[in-house]
């Protein structure tokens, strides 16, 4: 029996996905579950299971879109030995790249080529045999070699090299230029003292760390911060949707996290319910899950306001892109120890710059300037701000 496998739904909204790497190659035996194939939405990287046990023959390549119902593979349940027989234009996975290799076979040679190598051959007229390469295989610097740099007749030491941008990678871009030319983005900002903050770490961190499994970070009291000032400034957590405004009676933080395919934000649901220890376990679960790819496109959906901290990466100042449809995003940046004022004297203190990026267009100046006083205020004296003078009750250490 050959079983067609079919590219299933991601999520909602999601039409289509492209190929980013096969797992398997061509005629390999597959078992049930196995993850074949990883997958590229306009939201997340998923992985392909196969659905039954046998042998696995490819109907798509690297880099290819497909839409969701599209066959992309067969699977002959009935087979359960690898064809070892050699395969005319076959499709071989090369162990020492991440590339496909296309096995071209004529009367009077048999050429190794990646895919993208012999893209760029067929574009810039030339002929694959008279490729040299310096492996068992041709790739795109050896097809690149072999044009000459432009202006130049000595092209040593210069290439160049082209790979296709991944449909997660396509999406962002579209939205971040979308973003530029639909929103009023302004960003207004501010700075805050964390000395209070790194106090009730130092103090809490073991107790905290030995009962929840997770530090006590920076994140959960700015989550809370930012929280609190978002029921203080609704508009901040609203959304234009046409000629109308949407706004929110919970808060729904998404997280910016750096992972293998680029930033990826999941939510935090119902951050304002959440206690500094779920806060913290929930941040580092969905982190995770950005790390290892297997965060779903739900988790990755629906936020109302998202928190960025360019900080973990040193940046000391910045203006973060709004991620639409919302309407602000807050962003942290590295901590700095540096003379500041405290009652006329110069103490050095633990500094960190604010900022917060806004569309102007639902968010005024005033209220924008007082969400993020709101923000620096809540950080500066968390003890009373955040946890009513409770911090162990707070902490959930009594």
């Amino acid at each position: 029996m050959v079983l067609e496998m079919k590219i299933p739904s991601p999520g909602e909204s999601i039409t289509e996905v492209e190929v980013s790497q096969w797992l398997v190659k061509d005629g390999d035996i597959v078992s049930k579950d196995q993850t074949i194939a990883e997958l590229d939405s306009d939201k997340a990287t998923l992985d392909l299971p196969a659905e039954a046990s046998g042998k696995i023959t490819l109907k798509a390549e690297e880099g290819d879109s497909m839409s969701v119902g599209d066959i992309i593979c067969f699977i002959d349940t009935s087979e359960s030995n690898a064809d070892s027989n050699p395969k005319v234009n076959s499709i071989v996975k090369n162990p020492k790249s991440n590339e496909l290799d296309i096995k071209v076979e004529d009367k009077a040679n048999e050429v190794n080529i990646t895919p993208l190598a012999k893209n760029i051959a067929e574009e810039k007229g030339i002929d694959i045999q008279e490729i040299s390469s310096e492996g068992d295989k041709i790739t795109k610097k050896d097809v690149l070699k072999a044009v000459p740099a432009m202006g130049s007749s000595n092209n040593q030491g210069r290439s160049e090299s082209r790979e296709k941008l991944s449909m997660l990678r396509r999406k962002v871009s579209e939205r971040l230029v979308s973003v530029k030319n639909e929103t009023a983005m302004l960003t207004t900002f501010n700075e805050a003292d964390l000395s209070k903050i790194f106090e009730l770490r130092k103090k809490y961190k073991d107790p905290f760390s030995q009962k929840y499994g997770v530090s006590l970070g920076f994140m959960s009291f700015f989550t809370k911060a930012v929280t609190r000032a978002l029921e203080m400034y609704p508009d901040v957590n609203s959304m234009i949707d046409g000629d109308e405004k949407i706004s929110y009676s919970y808060s729904d933080i998404s997280i910016a996290v750096s992972g293998p395919k680029g930033l990826m934000t999941p939510v935090l649901r119902n951050a304002n319910e959440l206690s500094f220890a779920s806060i913290e376990q929930e941040i580092k679960r969905l982190a995770d899950q950005v790390r290892d790819k297997s965060i779903s496109v739900d988790e990755l959906t629906g936020g109302t306001f998202t928190i960025s901290n360019g900080g973990v990466f040193g940046s000391m100042l910045s203006t973060p892109i709004i991620n639409p449809p919302q309407s602000g995003i807050l962003g942290m940046h590295n901590i700095i120890q540096r003379p500041v004022a405290i009652n006329g004297n110069v103490e050095i203190r633990p500094m960190m710059y604010l900022a917060l990026s806004y569309d102007h267009r639902i968010i005024d100046g005033n209220q924008s300037v007082g969400f993020l006083i709101a923000v620096k205020e809540a950080v500066e004296d968390p003890e009373n701000i955040l946890m009513q003078g409770k911090v162990e009750k707070s902490l959930g250490l009594s």
